[in-house]
């Protein structure tokens, strides 16, 4: 027998390594490509998404630590405007008013232009005191009004967006009076 010639075990292994059907093979591998493509596109998808979430995140609260700054501004004219006093307008002369009238429509057009950028002054005065809005500084003992309710304001909050930039420093009553223990034990043996 001749060395070169295969034998019939290894001619069979040929025709089984040799692919069955070309077809089948070719759909395969289009359900794998389109599978990936479809990978691809969701991905791309995702991504248009985040970046419009970061670049709109990007255009609200990209102010916010210039806010900040010109929030100090805001506070020094409204302390300027308190040490006035609320008499001083009706007691000073015509320049006293003007000064006075100039001084209160900065304050407006500095509220309006923060206001213009999403930046909102929060009115906390008489509401509940909620710790995500409001910084506490003290208690009040305040019988009028319920406990945990913002009797005063001494720095204005504000908010950029729907986040807080600034919690609005306030003085919380304690509410009404309680009644002593002693009273009420009293009252239940009689």
């Amino acid at each position: 027998m001749n060395d070169n010639t295969p034998a019939p075990d290894a001619a069979n292994e040929n025709a089984t390594a040799a692919p069955q059907d070309p077809a089948a093979e070719l759909a395969k591998a289009n359900g794998e490509l389109k599978d990936q493509l479809l990978r691809t596109l969701a991905e791309m998808e995702n991504l248009r998404k985040r970046t419009e979430r970061e670049v709109q995140d990007a255009r609200t609260y990209g102010v916010a630590s210039f806010a900040r700054d010109v929030l100090a501004v805001g506070d020094n004219i409204r302390r300027a405007l308190d040490a006035t006093g609320a008499d001083w307008k009706t007691k000073t002369d015509a320049t006293g008013q003007a000064l006075l009238e100039g001084v209160e429509l900065t304050e407006r057009e500095l509220l309006k232009a923060l206001e213009k950028h999403g930046v909102r002054k929060i009115e906390p005065k008489g509401q509940k005191f909620d710790p995500n809005l409001h910084q506490a500084m003290f208690e009040l003992d305040d019988p009028s009004v319920p406990a945990g309710t913002v009797v005063q304001v001494l720095q204005a909050g504000f908010t950029i967006g729907d986040r807080i930039l600034r919690p609005a420093m306030v003085g919380v009553a304690k509410g009404g009076p309680k009644a002593a223990p002693a009273q009420s034990e009293t009252q239940s043996s009689q």
